[in-house]
């Protein structure tokens, strides 16, 4: 048994290496959706289906626990794997299997709160919004579910999201540091522009600009603090284990990188962020 990552492409590597991090000896298989990223630009029903199928993959693979290292899929595709599928999926194959998300523990890290609270809404105003900016791809700004989901929280938080539609491309494709560092200081100014001042914290919401966070961080004033991803992701995942202990993800520290794209070496941007060579497989053309 191991424990599965997914992604639509590499950005899901920032969340691989805190869980990593975090549980060095469990047996871990990483997949990314390259023949069909990015998945921030596509429509609802075709998310939901190409992760499903990833997921499907990973169980497939020994996968006991998947975790959808990627905003897009969290927002749009989990609740309905949890409520429709995963159900059915074990009880065909008859071991526990679950599906978890990002989006969960980057709240929960952003209010500061259990996922569980939701603030009582007594209709006074409030005198100071602490203002979150979040950087997104489309269809992850589109699903509005950090406005959301945030403010069910915490009536004295205010959150503004600013789409990125090409980031994520660029980072898949290797474009160079300046080309990045434009991209993320347009994106940076246009939120400014529209909150009328810096937001108090930022939320790095696709797991592909964490790989570039000392960028944002460039862009950012000095005293808007990163919301970490990865960070919060592998403490809530430690967490869940603990409660969760019928789940196996074995004790071999495996690592397997898969695509269903093109195979071969990572950009030298990936590896230099990973720590080391890392080359990708293809991925099996059935699950075994």
């Amino acid at each position: 048994m191991s424990l599965g990552v997914f992604d639509s492409g590499v950005g899901g590597l920032s969340v691989h290496r805190a869980l990593v991090e975090r549980l060095p000896q469990a047996d871990f298989i990483y997949y990314c959706d390259q023949a069909n990223a990015p998945y921030g630009g596509r429509p609802g029903e075709e998310v939901v289906d190409l992760t499903r199928a990833a997921c499907e993959r990973l169980f497939g693979l020994g996968a006991s626990l998947v975790v959808l290292a990627c905003n897009t899929a969290s927002a749009i595709a989990l609740r309905r794997l949890q409520q429709t599928w995963l159900p059915g999926l074990r009880r065909e194959l008859g071991r526990p299997l679950n599906v978890l998300g990002i989006i969960v523990p980057t709240i929960e890290a952003a209010t500061g709160l259990p996922w569980e609270h939701e603030a009582e809404r007594r209709g006074e105003k409030v005198e100071k919004l602490d203002v979150i900016g979040v950087f997104s791809t489309p269809g992850t700004a589109a699903s509005r579910v950090y406005e959301i989901e945030i403010d069910k929280r915490r009536q004295d938080v205010a959150v503004f999201s600013e789409p990125c539609p090409d980031l994520a491309r660029m980072i898949e494709t290797g474009a160079s540091r300046a080309e990045l560092a434009a991209e993320i200081e347009g994106h940076v100014a246009a939120l400014v522009r529209r909150i009328g001042r810096a937001p108090d914290r930022a939320i790095l919401g696709c797991t592909h600009y964490e790989i570039i966070a000392d960028l944002f961080r460039q862009a950012l004033p000095p005293q808007t603090p990163l919301i970490h991803q990865p960070s919060a992701v592998a403490d809530s995942l430690a967490a869940y284990l603990d409660r969760h202990p019928d789940y196996r993800i074995g004790t071999g520290a495996g690592r397997m990188f898969l695509t269903s794209g093109a195979a071969g070496d990572a950009s030298a941007l990936l590896q230099a962020y990973w720590g080391g060579p890392l080359r990708f497989e293809p991925v099996p053309t059935a699950a075994g």
